[in-house]
């Protein structure tokens, strides 16, 4: 038995999808949520080995809940459920952890595909999409060869500065010292050729350095 939790704020299309798998037998609706918090709450009552799951909710957005969905319980599939389109957006799901994406006009015929594949350890995309996300990553790699590597922990410092942490909570949160955190960013601006942090940001950004960001 396929047993699904749906996790989207909008009423409305919780109560179109269950109806839409209303008549498989091999599948049930255990509960849905309208957020992160309320998902977590949920499976610690239930046993579920599927989530449908939207990308904008209130709280923490779905690219975030999957990533903590995969590592709190890495059983459980992710189908990304979502009205968005934009390439960056479905690489960074499949980054935190979705093995499918559905746009939220989806048929039924699609929807159920797509729970098969992935609780066959599959994945699915919707027609095109999967070749377009394998040219976004060889452009990618691409932009990336052409930039120095950078040690994992510059990484690290890297990904916080690009979510506009100050120094001193770099420090705190990776648990380093401010002027090491400090030696990390002018390790980087010599290594990408920038003059400032925004310049290294913008480098950042301009050519994915980390992937996309969610």
């Amino acid at each position: 038995m396929i047993k699904i939790v749906l996790v989207d704020d909008h009423r409305l299309i919780v109560e179109g999808v269950k109806l839409m798998l209303s008549d498989q037998e091999d599948m049930e609706i255990l509960g849905y949520a309208s957020c992160s918090e309320e998902l977590f709450a949920l499976l610690e009552d239930v046993e579920a080995n599927l989530v449908l799951l939207d990308i904008n909710m209130p709280g923490e957005d779905g690219i975030k809940t999957a990533r903590k969905l995969s590592r709190c319980y890495p059983e459980i599939g992710i189908i990304a459920l979502s009205m968005h389109q934009e390439l960056s957006l479905i690489r960074a799901m499949v980054q935190a952890g979705a093995r499918a994406y559905l746009f939220k006009d989806s048929g039924k015929e699609e929807v159920v595909r797509a729970i098969y594949s992935v609780m066959r350890g599959g994945s699915w995309f919707p027609e095109g999409v999967r070749q377009k996300l394998e040219e976004q990553e060889n452009k990618v790699k691409s932009h990336a060869k052409l930039f120095p590597s950078l040690s994992r922990r510059e990484k690290e410092v890297l990904r916080l500065i690009v979510e506009e942490y100050t120094t001193g909570e770099i420090a705190e949160k990776l648990g380093i010292s401010f002027n090491t955190v400090e030696s990390h960013r002018k390790n980087m601006l010599i290594k990408l050729g920038a003059r400032n942090t925004a310049g290294l940001v913008r480098i950042c950004l301009e050519h994915e350095l980390l992937g996309p960001l969610g």
